[in-house]
């Protein structure tokens, strides 16, 4: 099959891109939402993982699993490439790109040893291409939810590596973010200053999603949903107010509507229950990537939540990904402070990065 052709698979842009302004060029672009895959650790998981687990594919019909089939086996070069990323990273504007997993690296599945090990060279390939262009890559890793002792041992690890957080899904086999299990895992990100970033693998019961890549296009915002509800009601975001959370494409559904949660909270007695405060409190803790493909609503989220709270990102090299973040945020925001937030500011910030060297390193290349 033809390599995927990362220039051309991205939607045509619309009329709500925007060129950026020339003294644009004075802010740092960072992408915080980029993936990148591991060989190395695929192969290790691979015969031992059941590819109709996921929710992305065991709810997906046969044409969207072909598509998806034929999509994955030519991006695989887009996926380990660093020269094919950086001249892309090049063609959009983009000066750092923070690589994340790849969501098919969540290995919830699988025992102890295996998943440390499988976790480990995730995290060591995210290091090594970070180390190999320090001027123009960042990393969040990813930690072995399913057995949090593991998990924070590793995310020891991570920091000592250098990496500036982990990346997780939106449950961990059946239990929720917010399950007391995990509750150590969010207390030691709190204290470690450590960027979480919650990125869903289609709806967990998409049993009516089968049709029309329904499982991604309203999967995908769905999962998110609920995650952030259960993190919200459970009293995870009261009990660690410094958990610093992005939710991966604009946070999904919640943002939109959380007003029927607030009015939920004040009319009944069972819905967040040991809350101080209504859920939309809770929920402008959190920060939401600019992946919603439409100026009006990434506007929507900077008036509600505040510029501060909005980072840009692509969901590189996918199909689904972003062609114009540097355009789209240019229809969106309303003055350079904000522009220099949510291009880059807010994600230098949150990941403890130096935004004036890396303005100058990612400049010079």
């Amino acid at each position: 099959m033809a390599e995927f052709d990362v220039f051309t698979c991205t939607p045509a842009l619309t009329a709500e891109h925007k060129p950026a302004p020339k003294a644009w060029d004075k802010h740092l672009r960072v992408d915080i939402h980029c993936h990148i895959q591991c060989a190395a650790a695929d192969d290790l998981a691979r015969p031992f993982a059941n590819p109709m687990a996921a929710p992305i594919v065991k709810f997906a019909n046969d044409a969207t699993r072909e598509v998806n089939k034929a999509q994955l086996a030519g991006l695989a070069h887009a996926m380990t490439s660093l020269d094919l990323r950086l001249q892309v990273m090049d063609r959009g504007g983009i000066d750092v790109q923070v690589l994340s997993p790849a969501p098919s690296h969540y290995y919830y599945w699988a025992d102890p040893d295996l998943a440390i090990e499988a976790t480990r060279l995730v995290n060591d390939h995210i290091t090594e291409a970070v180390a190999t262009h320090p001027g123009r890559l960042a990393g969040l890793g990813t930690i072995p939810l399913q057995h949090p002792a593991l998990a924070i041992e590793e995310m020891h690890r991570l920091a000592k590596l250098g990496l500036r957080g982990f990346e997780v899904g939106t449950s961990v086999m059946g239990r929720e973010l917010s399950d007391p299990s995990l509750r150590p895992i969010w207390a030691k990100a709190e204290e470690l200053g450590m960027l979480v970033f919650v990125h869903p693998l289609g709806f967990t019961h998409g049993d009516r999603m089968t049709e029309h890549y329904f499982i991604n296009t309203i999967g995908n915002p769905l999962e998110s949903a609920l995650a952030v509800g259960y993190l919200i009601h459970d009293g995870v975001l009261k009990d660690h107010p410094g958990l610093k959370i992005c939710v991966a494409h604009g946070g999904g559904y919640l943002p939109g509507y959380i007003g029927r949660m607030d009015h939920a909270f004040a009319a009944r007695s069972d819905c967040g229950c040991g809350l101080d405060n209504p859920p939309s409190h809770y929920l402008g803790q959190l920060y939401f990537d600019s992946v919603v493909y439409n100026a009006r609503e990434l506007r929507y989220l900077i008036d509600t939540f505040g510029a501060e709270h909005v980072l840009m990102g692509t969901d590189y090299p996918y199909d689904m990904s972003e062609a114009d973040p540097v355009g789209h945020v240019a229809a969106a925001v309303q003055d350079d402070a904000e522009a220099r937030a949510v291009l880059g500011g807010n994600a230098a910030r949150l990941l403890g990065l130096d935004y004036d060297q890396l303005l100058s390193r990612a400049r010079q290349t």
